[in-house]
C-alpha cells in the first residue's frame, strides 16, 4: 500500500478564481477556496444541507495549471497534504492557518455559473 499518512482527497467547487503570487525566483503559488458539501438528517427528520470551506495551496508547475485551468465553480478533485501554520498579526493577536498543500488535482466537469 501506498504511504497514505496525512493524505486529504476532496471533490468540490472552487468558491472563487485563483489567487496567484510570484515569489523570489520566479515560483509561483496559487491559493484557493474549495467548497464541499455534506447531507444528513436531523433530529427532527429535516435533510440539512452544510458546506465546508477548505483552503488549498498549490506550488510551482502545479501552480501555473491552476492559473491556466481554473475558474470560479469549477469543480475538481484534489489529493494533498494537511498542514497547519501559526503567526503574529500586526496587532501581535495569534493567528492559526489550516490548509491543504495540493500534490494532485483533476479538473471533473465543467464549470458551474450560478
Amino acid at each position: 500500500m501506498n504511504n497514505i499518512n496525512n493524505t486529504v482527497q476532496l471533490i468540490g467547487h472552487l468558491g472563487a478564481d485563483p489567487e496567484m503570487k510570484t515569489l523570489e525566483g520566479s515560483r509561483k503559488v496559487a491559493r484557493l477556496r474549495l467548497a464541499t458539501n455534506d447531507e444528513y438528517m436531523s433530529k427532527s427528520g429535516e435533510k440539512v444541507k452544510q458546506t465546508e470551506w477548505h483552503t488549498l495551496v498549490a506550488w510551482g508547475p502545479l501552480a501555473d495549471v491552476c492559473e491556466k485551468n481554473l475558474a470560479k465553480g469549477q469543480e475538481v478533485v484534489i489529493e494533498g497534504k494537511l498542514g497547519y501554520r501559526v503567526y503574529t498579526d500586526k496587532e501581535g493577536n495569534k493567528k492559526f492557518i489550516t490548509e491543504i498543500t495540493v500534490n494532485d488535482l483533476m479538473l471533473v466537469g465543467q464549470r458551474n455559473t450560478e
